[in-house]
């Protein structure tokens, strides 16, 4: 409503019934997503927890890779 419709974020939590903190916060993230910026919260099934956690495990395995790679051009120099 805020977003897509003009209503100001009092008018929109009359009508919905909630917050203003609320609403700021999903209307920060809608327009935070519209730009491609994912929200970094906390996963909240299994599956999404086991995401992060592989995601985190590639990025260590890209750096250890960097270093070793940097690691080795110096030694062989």
């Amino acid at each position: 409503m805020v977003v897509n419709q003009g209503y100001s974020v009092a008018q929109a939590c009359t009508a919905m019934g909630v917050g203003e903190t609320a609403m700021r916060r999903w209307v920060a993230q809608l327009q935070q997503e519209q730009v491609g910026i994912t929200p970094q919260s906390k996963a909240l099934t299994t599956e999404q927890r086991r995401i992060q956690e592989l995601e985190a495990r590639v990025q260590q395995l890209e750096l250890e890779k960097s270093i070793l790679k940097k690691a080795t051009a110096l030694l062989m120099a």
